[in-house]
């Protein structure tokens, strides 16, 4: 398996484990992320995924250019609605997915970050949509998915020179929410985890449904719409809990119901 995959304390945590290919991802590597999301989809024990890469020179360089069963065209041509890694494009997962980018982040590798909900990097951390150095093209999420987040002329500056650009580069374009030392990567992802965590469940799964299923309605049309996860929520017994524990001054327990 060349995907890391375990669930502990409400908290999912999934690793790309080809650290000798700087966690490049092959053929096999997306049918297992494919597979890592959709279980998370149908589970109700978790309330927060972080994704990371293995070793601590790369997040992921993204397609492994050793893997040449298809062609640019044919890569192309395949579908791939969910976008690079099964996660660039996708609005399904209603869990809140924090990258833990510990080193280079290139091409699909940083459109994997792109469809993340934090961003906490390293440092070191190098990002980049290299793609037509080698004739290619950011397909999977950087043409279509970086414009629509940070301003046009800094992302075609991204894409149009092929450069890397470093941790602080990426924070002052809005993708970074926290940039840590390299020795506290860790502590910065887990702060921010354990924060996550203390929060309800289904307001934080109601919260991401909203968010990824509205961005395109007007406000008025998106508030009016009644998506299941704030209907759930808010007729929660964690509805009535956190109210109850704020009159109290207790942290609240929360059911997940």
């Amino acid at each position: 398996m060349t995907i890391y995959y375990e669930v502990s304390d409400r908290v999912a945590r999934i690793t790309i484990d080809r650290a000798e290919r700087m966690n490049a991802i092959d053929q096999e590597a997306e049918a297992e992320l494919e597979k890592v999301w959709s279980d998370l989809e149908s589970r109700a024990d978790v309330s927060c995924a972080v994704l990371t890469g293995a070793g601590e020179k790369a997040f992921s360089v993204g397609a492994d250019m050793k893997d040449t069963s298809l062609s640019g065209l044919e890569y192309w041509a395949a579908a791939r609605p969910n976008g690079f890694g099964g996660i660039s494009f996708r609005r399904s997962l209603d869990i809140p997915l924090v990258a833990r980018v510990n080193g280079y982040a290139l091409g699909g590798g940083f459109e994997m970050v792109l469809g993340c909900d934090i961003v906490i990097a390293a440092e070191s951390a190098r990002f980049g949509l290299p793609e037509a150095r080698v004739g290619r093209m950011p397909l999977d999420g950087g043409m279509v998915l970086l414009q629509r987040k940070i301003a046009h002329n800094l992302a075609m500056g991204v894409m149009l020179s092929g450069r890397r650009f470093s941790a602080a580069d990426m924070a002052a374009y809005g993708i970074v929410n926290e940039v840590a030392p390299d020795a506290e990567l860790d502590a910065t992802v887990d702060r921010w985890v354990s924060d996550i965590v203390s929060l309800a469940p289904l307001s934080l799964k109601a919260i991401k449904q909203v968010v990824n299923r509205t961005a395109h309605l007007s406000p008025a049309e998106a508030h009016a719409l009644r998506l299941p996860a704030v209907v759930q929520a808010l007729k929660s017994e964690d509805a009535e809990e956190g109210v109850r524990a704020f009159v109290e001054k207790r942290a609240p327990v929360w059911q997940g119901r």
